[in-house]
C-alpha cells in the first residue's frame, strides 16, 4: 500500500476510550528455510505489549505494565505447552484464537484484556527473511505476502470477535523499512524508505476521495488507489498518532507531530491534541536548553533567538486563546509552527558544542600529522640534521604546555562537562607539546625546502592533495576509482620508465585500465551472473597452467616433485570450486536445495587452502602464484558475478607493480635491481641494509593505500550492508544464520586486501625498506583522509547517509591498524612454510 493511506472508514467512537493493536512489519511472518531448501516452516508469534508512555499516570501505569508482562508470560507458556507449529502453506490462526479462550478462564487477565488503553502488539517477521533468501519478486516471496495477508485478515476477524465486535479497536499496520529488488536494505532507496501505514477502526478517519494528486512514485497508480487521498508521515509521528486513538499522553521524548488527518475527531479535539503535542516537543525544548545554560558559562552561552521565553508565551496565549474563540485552524496552524521552531532549537542544542569539539579534534589531528612527519624526516630521510637542544628553553616549555593544559581542565570542570570533552580538549596539549620541541628540526626542515624549485615543490604538494581528494571521493564515488586507475596507467610514461621497460610498461597500463573497469560496474550481488564465476575459474585454470609450465622450465628449482604436486593440489581445488558454484546454483534454481556433497566440498576447500598455500615454496614468484591459487579457490564459492573476476584483474596488477618498482629503483639509481627470480621470502634482510626515504616511497606509499581502497570498494561499498548479498554464501549454508554468514562475507571481502598486502610486502622487502618507514607515511595520509571524514559525519538524512559517513570516518580511522594487521598476516604468508625439513639453497638480494 502507498505510505500512508487510509482504506476502511473508521466509526465515530471516542478515540480516548479504545482499544489499540499495532500490527508491526507489513505483511511479514517468521520464516524458516530448513536444511535441505526445499521446506519452509512458518512460525507465528503473538507479544502483549505494556502500555509505558511517559508522562502518563505513574499508578495506573504500573499497574498495566505488571499485567501486561502476566499476558506475554502467560501466553508464551501457553504456546510452549501447546507447540504449535504451522507448516507448509498453511496458516492456523486457532493458536491465538486458543490462547485467547484460555483467558476467559482467568478473570484477572481477562479483565486486562478488556481495560481501556490496550495495546497489542503483533510482530511478523517472515516477509523480512524470506525476502533475503528469496529476493522480492520471487515465487516464494509472492505467496508468502499471499499468505501473511490472509493471516492478517483472519486475526483481525478473530479479535473483533473476541471484543464482540464493540467497535473500541483501532488497528494500525506498518512497517519498519523496506527492501530493494535484491534483497537487501539499509540505504536511502526510495524502496527502502518509503513503507506502509495503513490505519482503520476505531476513531480513524475516512478514505478521502481526490481528483488528482501527485507523487514520485507510481504506487497509487500501481495499486489503483489514484482517487483516494495519500497521507504520508514520517515514521515518528506513528507514536503521537498511537497516543491520541488510545487517549494517553504523547511519548515524553518523542519528535513526532500528529497526523490530523487520520483522525475521525471534532475539531475541538484535534484542536487540543495538537496542542498537547506541540508543549510536549517545547518542553524538550526547554529541558535541553535548560541543561546547556547550565554547563555553560553565562558570558558564552548562545540562546536559541527564534524561540526566546517571551516568545513562547506567546505562542502559547495565541493558540489558547483561538481555542477558545473556536478559530481551531489558525489554532493548528500556530502549533505546527511552534512545533517546528521547537525542533530546530532541539536540534541547535543538541549540536551546541558541535563547532567547539570539532575545533578541538581537528588541532589534535593536525597535530598529530604534523609529529608523525617530523618523526618521518627525523628518522627515515637524511633531510636534516642533528641539532643539540637546549635543555633551559624546553623545561620553559614543558611547563608552558602543563599550564595551558590545566587552565584549559579548569575550564572544563567549572562547567562540568563531560568526561569524553577532556579527552578532546587535552588530547592536543600533549601532541603539539611534541611538535614545539621540535622547532629546530622545523627551522632546518624550512631551510631545505626553500632551497628547492619552488615550482617542483608546489607541484608535488598539488599532487598529493589531488591524491588524497581522489581516495576522498572514492567512498563516494566508486568512478573516482576509474580515475585514479587511469591516471596510474600514465605514470611509466611521466616518469620515462618506459624507455627502459617497454613491455612492463605496457602490461602495466594494459591491466591499470583493465582494473579500472570494476568500480564502473554495478554493486555486486544486484544481479547474479553465474557464468562469470565459472569463466572466472577457468581463467585462473588457465592462467595457472602458462605459469607452471613457465616455472617448470627453470632449472634446478624444483628438487623434487612435491612443490609441483601442491600446485596440482590447488589447481585441482580452483576447478572443483568451479564445478561446486555451477552445481549448487543449477540444484537451488530447480529448488533440490544445497546439495550435501557440495556442502561438503566447500567446508574443506575452505580449511584446506591456508594449508596447501603454506606447503608452496618461498620464492617470490612461486608462493604469490600460491596465494592466488589458493585464495581464488575460495573466493569462487563466494561469488555470484563478475566479481570472481576481481582478484584476478587485482593479482596481475600487482604481480607488474612489484616488476615496475624495482625499474624505479634502478631508475632512480637507489639501488642495483634484484633479480627477483631467485628471491626467496626466508631470506632475512639485515637492518643495515634498509634504505632511507627518498621522495619516490610517498608515491610508493600512497600506491599502497589507493590499491586497499580499490579493494575495499572495487566492487562495492563494504560501509554499507546494503552492498552485500546473502547469495554469496549458498555454497556453504542455506539456512539463514546472520553470524555466520556474516563470517564469509568478511572473509570475501578481506582477499582482495591479502593480495594487496602479499604485493606490498614483496614491494616492501625488494626495495630495501623497513616497514615502519612505509607504514608512517600511511599513517600520514590515512590521518589527513580521516580530518577530511571528520567534517563530513552526519548526524541527518537517511540510513544511507548517516550510517555511511560515521562508517568511512571508522574505516579510515582504523586503516593503518588494519594495514598493519594485513602486513602481519602477509609477512606469516610469504615467509611460513610447513612440511618436513629439507635442506634449501637460500639466494640473497
Amino acid at each position: 500500500m502507498a505510505a500512508g493511506e487510509s482504506l476502511t472508514p473508521g466509526s465515530q467512537q471516542n478515540p480516548g476510550r479504545g482499544t489499540l493493536h499495532l500490527l508491526l512489519d507489513f505483511m511479514r511472518m517468521s520464516v524458516q528455510l530448513l536444511k535441505d531448501g526445499r521446506r519452509i516452516q512458518w512460525n507465528l508469534t503473538l507479544f502483549s505489549m505494556k502500555v509505558n508512555i511517559p508522562g502518563a499516570g505513574e499508578a495506573q501505569i504500573s499497574c498495566q505494565c505488571l499485567q501486561k508482562v502476566l499476558l506475554e508470560i502467560m501466553f508464551i507458556h501457553f504456546v510452549t505447552q501447546q507447540k504449535v507449529k504451522i507448516l507448509e502453506q498453511k496458516m492456523q490462526p486457532s493458536l491465538i484464537y486458543g490462547f485467547l479462550i484460555m483467558l476467559r478462564s482467568n478473570q484477572t487477565l481477562f479483565s486486562a484484556l478488556n481495560d481501556e488503553k490496550v495495546v497489542l502488539f503483533l510482530h511478523l517477521l517472515g516477509i523480512d527473511t524470506n525476502g533475503h533468501a528469496h529476493r522480492p519478486n520471487s515465487r516464494e516471496y509472492h505467496e508468502n505476502i499471499k499468505l501473511v495477508d490472509e493471516g492478517v485478515k483472519e486475526i483481525a476477524s478473530l479479535i473483533d470477535n473476541f471484543y464482540e465486535n464493540d467497535g473500541k479497536t483501532a488497528f494500525i499496520l506498518t512497517s519498519d523499512h523496506g527492501m530493494t529488488d535484491w534483497g537487501s536494505h539499509g540505504a536511502g532507496h526510495h524502496s527502502e524508505t518509503l513503507t506502509p501505514l495503513i490505519v482503520w477502526g476505531a476513531g480513524v478517519n475516512y478514505p478521502q476521495k481526490v481528483t488528482s494528486q501527485f507523487f514520485e512514485d507510481n504506487f497509487l497508480k500501481e495499486w489503483k488507489l489514484e482517487n483516494l487521498k495519500r497521507l504520508d508521515v514520517n515514521q515518528a509521528d506513528i507514536a503521537p498518532l498511537m497516543a491520541s486513538l488510545i487517549g494517553v499522553p504523547f511519548p515524553l521524548n518523542s519528535v513526532g507531530i500528529l497526523p490530523l488527518e487520520y483522525l475521525n475527531s471534532s475539531a475541538l479535539f484535534k484542536a487540543e491534541s495538537m496542542f498537547t503535542n506541540a508543549v510536549q516537543i517545547l518542553e524538550q525544548f526547554k529541558v535541553k536548553m535548560s541543561q546547556k545554560k547550565e554547563t555553560t558559562l553565562s558570558f558564552l552561552f548562545t540562546p536559541f533567538k527564534s524561540l526566546s521565553a517571551s516568545e513562547q508565551m506567546n505562542f502559547l496565549k495565541k493558540i489558547r486563546l483561538y481555542i477558545q474563540q473556536q478559530k481551531y485552524d489558525e489554532a493548528v496552524s500556530l502549533c505546527k509552527t511552534l512545533i517546528n521552531l521547537a525542533l530546530e532549537g532541539l536540534s541547535y542544542y543538541h549540536t551546541y558544542d558541535r563547532l567547539f569539539l570539532g575545533l578541538s579534534i581537528a588541532v589534535g589531528f593536525v597535530g598529530w600529522t604534523a609529529y608523525v612527519i617530523l618523526v618521518i624526516i627525523k628518522a627515515h630521510t637524511n633531510l636534516t640534521k642533528t641539532v643539540q637542544t637546549n635543555k633551559k628553553k624546553s623545561t620553559v616549555l614543558f611547563y608552558g604546555f602543563v599550564s595551558a593544559g590545566m587552565i584549559i581542565a579548569f575550564f572544563l570542570l567549572i562547567q562540568t562537562c563531560p568526561w569524553t570533552y577532556y579527552i578532546y580538549c587535552l588530547l592536543p596539549v600533549p601532541v603539539w607539546y611534541a611538535v614545539v620541541k621540535e622547532i629546530p628540526v622545523i627551522q632546518d626542515l624550512a631551510t631545505n625546502v626553500l632551497s628547492l624549485h619552488i615550482g617542483q615543490s608546489i607541484g608535488f604538494l598539488l599532487v598529493c592533495i589531488l591524491g588524497i581528494e581522489i581516495l576522498v571521493f572514492s567512498f563516494f564515488y566508486r568512478s573516482a576509482l576509474t580515475v585514479g586507475l587511469l591516471v596510474f596507467a600514465g605514470w611509466p610514461v611521466i616518469t620515462q620508465l618506459w624507455i627502459q621497460a617497454k613491455t612492463k610498461a605496457l602490461i602495466w597500463t594494459l591491466l591499470c585500465a583493465l582494473l579500472a573497469i570494476f568500480p564502473l560496474m554495478p554493486v555486486v550481488g544486484r544481479e547474479p551472473n553465474i557464468p562469470l564465476v565459472i569463466a572466472a575459474g577457468l581463467l585462473t585454470l588457465l592462467i595457472s597452467f602458462f605459469s607452471l609450465a613457465s616455472l617448470c622450465k627453470n632449472e634446478n628449482k624444483y628438487r623434487d616433485n612435491e612443490d609441483l604436486k601442491v600446485y596440482f593440489y590447488q589447481m585441482f581445488s580452483v576447478a572443483l570450486s568451479t564445478y561446486v558454484v555451477s552445481s549448487t546454483h543449477d540444484s537451488l534454481k530447480i529448488k533440490q536445495g544445497l546439495p550435501v556433497m557440495n556442502q561438503i566440498i566447500s567446508w574443506m576447500t575452505l580449511v584446506s587452502s591456508p594449508v596447501l598455500l603454506l606447503l608452496s615454496p618461498t620464492f617470490l614468484f612461486e608462493r604469490l602464484f600460491s596465494i592466488l591459487l589458493s585464495l581464488m579457490s575460495t573466493y569462487l564459492l563466494l561469488s555470484t558475478g563478475y566479481e570472481a573476476l576481481f582478484p584476478l584483474a587485482l593479482f596481475g596488477l600487482m604481480f607488474v607493480w612489484i616488476n615496475m618498482e624495482q625499474e624505479a629503483l634502478q631508475h632512480y639509481g637507489l639501488s642495483l635491481k634484484p633479480k627477483l627470480a631467485v628471491f626467496n621470502f626466508t631470506c632475512a634482510m639485515d637492518i643495515t641494509q634498509f634504505r632511507q626515504l627518498h621522495l619516490d616511497d610517498v608515491r610508493r606509499s600512497f600506491f599502497f593505500v589507493f590499491f586497499i581502497v580499490t579493494a575495499f570498494f572495487g566492487t562495492g561499498n563494504i560501509a554499507s550492508i546494503n552492498s552485500f548479498d546473502p547469495a554469496s554464501v549458498y555454497c556453504f549454508l542455506t539456512v539463514f544464520s546472520p553470524f555466520m554468514m556474516g563470517g564469509l562475507l568478511l572473509l570475501k571481502v578481506a582477499i582482495p586486501f591479502v593480495l594487496v598486502s602479499c604485493a606490498f610486502e614483496a614491494v616492501q622487502v625488494t626495495t630495501q625498506l623497513s616497514s615502519k618507514s612505509l607504514f608512517l607515511i600511511v599513517l600520514v595520509i590515512s590521518d589527513i583522509m580521516a580530518l577530511h571524514f571528520f567534517f563530513l559525519v552526519k548526524d541527518y538524512g537517511s540510513w544511507l547517509d548517516i550510517g555511511t559517513s560515521i562508517s568511512h570516518y571508522v574505516l579510515v580511522m582504523s586503516l593503518t591498524i588494519f594495514m598493519m594487521v594485513m602486513n602481519g598476516l602477509a609477512q606469516l604468508l610469504t615467509t611460513q612454510r610447513l612440511g618436513l625439513p629439507r635442506r634449501t639453497k637460500h639466494h640473497s638480494t
